[in-house]
């Protein structure tokens, strides 16, 4: 990680974005694989690394599965990686419920590909430093994930 150690902290040493497209699950998940190699190829920790390659494949999924279309962000400081996720779709109407473990609106024709455990959402919140999502019915949905790459709160 060498390579990341030079500016101030403040100052984005990386930035990346990827549309995404609404019911696309022939590429699905293409977004999440450029992330994880390119974090590779600039030297992130494998740890750091397996972590942002689930929160947005998760993340890129949703956008997938209920979105019309989203927008993914990743910028990369000396101190930390942040991933943000803009749909516009229908919204998640009761965020509470949509973070448990095991729920999941997906349909049958979903679940039938293999999506739509309800771990999605969970999945995102686990492997980030901080989590943060916002939703407006009828708009869509905002993801916002921070992932310290020297493990201390800033």
């Amino acid at each position: 990680m060498d390579s990341l150690r030079t500016g101030t902290k403040s100052e984005s040493l990386l930035k990346q974005e990827f549309n995404i497209t609404g019911g696309d699950f022939v590429n699905a998940g293409e977004s999440s694989i450029k992330i994880r190699n390119t974090l590779r190829d600039i030297g992130i920790d494998s740890d750091i690394i397996r972590r942002i390659a689930i929160a947005a494949y998760e993340a890129e999924m949703n956008v997938v599965m209920y979105a019309e279309r989203g927008i993914m962000r990743i910028d990369v400081y000396r101190d930390k990686i942040l991933l943000a996720i803009d749909d516009k779709g229908p919204g998640i109407q009761d965020l509470d419920l949509a973070m448990q473990p095991g729920y999941s609106t997906a349909t049958e024709e979903m679940r039938e590909m293999g999506f739509g455990a309800g771990m999605g959402l969970p999945n995102i919140k686990k492997n980030a430093d901080t989590f943060k999502i916002t939703s407006e019915v009828g708009k869509g949905t905002k993801l916002e994930i921070r992932i310290l790459l020297d493990g201390k709160n800033d």
